[in-house]
């Protein structure tokens, strides 16, 4: 992924993620011209497959500062673009095994703006306070190994 605009750096915290899809996203011109001023947040946000459409909502675009009366809704609901069949999946995944669609990152792939979508799983305490102690580890056996090597 090149030219990443924003992450969602949580969600890699708060979830298990089992699969990652990348989706293109429907935009109006004055969002685009926002999103390239990088005036976007998708902390919040999710996804949902509605109407064999698959949406995502709390999506923050602020307004473009020189926009007219035709500037858009900060928070609407915009369409994801993606294939037929991998809609049709993900809505079983979710329906079935109780998953999660979150954005994990908003990236400019050549001029267009695509969405890198995470299928995930919600962790609890118990799991995140595992991943903070073997996180831990990792770093203090690196920083040991690269002492070693020193000498």
């Amino acid at each position: 992924m090149s030219n990443i605009i924003c992450e969602n750096r949580k969600a890699r915290h708060d979830y298990f993620i089992v699969d990652t899809y990348e989706a293109g996203i429907k935009l109006t011109g004055t969002e685009i011209k926002s999103i390239r001023a990088h005036k976007v947040n998708i902390n919040d946000s999710y996804a949902i497959v509605r109407n064999n459409r698959v949406e995502i909502l709390n999506m923050h675009i602020s307004k473009y500062d020189l926009g007219t009366v035709f500037n858009h809704d900060e928070t609407r609901s915009r369409e994801l673009l993606l294939h037929k069949n991998e809609i049709i999946k993900l809505f079983n995944k979710i329906k079935q095994e109780g998953m999660t669609l979150i954005p994990l990152s908003l990236y400019f792939k050549g001029s267009l703006v695509k969405v890198e979508l995470g299928l995930c799983k919600g962790k609890n305490l118990r799991d995140k306070r595992e991943a903070l102690k073997e996180a831990d580890a990792k770093r203090n056996i690196e920083k040991v190994l690269k002492n070693m090597n020193r000498y």
